[in-house]
């Protein structure tokens, strides 16, 4: 029987395999004395990058809950308070707003109680952060404040009437807390154990201004070691098999010691790197048409696909690794007109170039600005996405100041750049020149011409 040449060849292997990850020599479709090994480490690369992507967030969690450690929030009945400028390493926090945050343990303390006040944007995620449930503004008590039950994963007993409950599919969660009210708001949250409910005890508010602390993930291979610390604590059912079998190949397994050997670690020093690479690619510059507010804008959206990332049933990779590496809190929800809140993002001037901390810029919002509580611009650094460090405490533009100037027909315009425009300095946001820097618009309480569109923010214009 004869085969043709080309379905040989479509079947079959090249001598010499020349891919993106080195060159692989075969012999009749058997690999060389040497590639074996080499081609289980390209595999092994290829394994760590993806489970670097597919475990960002819950690394993300267990850095940030590492950093409160550090800081003196050991339990959840302490909540860590930064009013109102986090002074230390968060993922794009917005510095006009008070936060407070904990981490609820419901393994050692059982069903947990969280009590939130009126007018607040509060949340809590899981420990692979993937969102359990709003509180406040967006959450079912619409803002009137309310008393919210979290059910570990195993919880088997009568649940009592009276609360908004949730089951988690972790033991630790996150909660923050957002106040439109300021810190006294966040002073009135209550977190405590279902059975000390009768008698409550106080919650100890640890101010973090003046606490330097990181909560952002690693970007070399302790990376896995953060994610370790998740797979070790969290039931196995909190992953589904796909994500397990990801981590279970570079050597993550829930009950085992994480101990990769040299050859494994070297390659892990590796794959960190390069995904965090990728992620900057994903975030900075997406080629998913969906990531952009208009097509023909730089302005990108921080979330795409909702709660759960998902288009018709597939999951969007690239969305959840463009959120996760540039967001804190895992709460891209829809909600009514004129509450919860809106933003967009962008690294690049109006003609597609980065935007560059020794040149001054321009940023016009029209008229009527569509936020029902407030609005701000806020300017960040694009190595730790935190807040960029300037001689000024806010490096933002916020209506909440009271001191931001409109111009004659009604727009504001909002200054970036290393001085000030003269008689502009309300408007104006220091940057420093040598370094890139990115951008997040935010909407409080976004109104109906956010949604339909009739109102978009101008592009960035480069002045000199």
């Amino acid at each position: 029987m004869s085969i043709a040449k080309e379905i040989l060849a479509a079947i079959g292997m090249p001598e010499r395999l020349d891919t993106q990850l080195g060159q692989f020599g075969f012999h009749d479709g058997l690999p060389t004395a040497d590639g074996v090994d080499r081609l289980f480490d390209a595999l092994d690369l290829v394994r760590a990058v993806e489970a670097f992507l597919l475990a960002m967030p819950g690394a993300a969690l267990a850095a940030m809950r590492a950093g409160l450690r550090n800081v003196g929030v050991t339990s959840a009945r302490q909540i860590g308070v930064t009013a109102p400028r986090p002074s230390s390493l968060y993922l794009t926090p917005d510095p006009d707003l008070t936060y407070g945050q904990t981490f609820l343990n419901l393994d050692t303390d059982g069903p947990t109680v969280v009590e939130v006040p009126p007018n607040t944007l509060c949340a809590v995620d899981d420990f692979w952060f993937r969102h359990v449930t709003d509180l406040g503004l967006t959450g079912p008590d619409q803002g009137r404040g309310g008393k919210y039950l979290f059910l570990p994963p195993d919880h088997e007993e009568e649940v009592p009437d009276g609360y908004y409950t949730f089951r988690s599919p972790t033991f630790t969660n996150r909660a923050v807390f957002r106040a439109l009210d300021g810190v006294e708001a966040i002073r009135q949250v209550r977190v405590y154990p279902l059975a000390q409910a009768a008698y409550p005890p106080p919650n100890e508010f640890v101010d973090l201004a003046d606490r330097p602390h990181n909560t952002v993930h690693a970007g070399d291979a302790a990376f896995y070691d953060e994610v370790d610390v998740v797979v070790q604590e969290e039931p196995l059912e909190s992953l589904d098999p796909e994500r397990r079998g990801i981590l279970a190949s570079i050597g993550m397994v829930k009950g085992d010691v994480f101990g990769p050997d040299q050859r494994m670690r070297a390659i892990l020093a590796q794959a960190a790197p390069l995904g965090a690479g990728i992620a900057r690619a994903l975030v900075f510059r997406p080629r998913d048409p969906q990531a952009y507010l208009y097509p023909d804008s730089s302005w990108k959206h921080l979330s795409v696909g909702g709660r759960e990332f998902l288009d018709e049933g597939a999951r969007l990779l690239d969305a959840r690794t463009m959120f996760h590496y540039l967001a804190t809190a895992a709460t891209p929800a829809a909600s009514p007109v004129g509450t919860g809140s809106a933003s967009a993002y962008t690294a690049e001037d109006a003609d597609g170039r980065w935007l560059d901390g020794g040149h001054p810029y321009r940023l016009r919002l029209p008229r009527r600005i569509p936020a029902k509580t407030s609005w701000s611009v806020c300017v960040y650094d694009c190595q730790t996405r935190s807040l960029l460090i300037t001689d000024r405490p806010q490096p933002s533009v916020s209506s909440l100041s009271g001191t931001v100037e409109a111009d004659a027909d009604g727009s504001t315009d909002v200054h970036f750049g290393p001085v000030p425009p003269p008689g502009r300095e309300p408007n104006w946001i220091p940057t420093v020149p040598g370094k890139h820097w990115f951008t997040v618009l935010r909407l409080h309480g976004p109104l109906q011409p956010w949604y339909d569109q009739t109102w978009r923010p101008g592009e960035i214009e480069r002045t000199g």
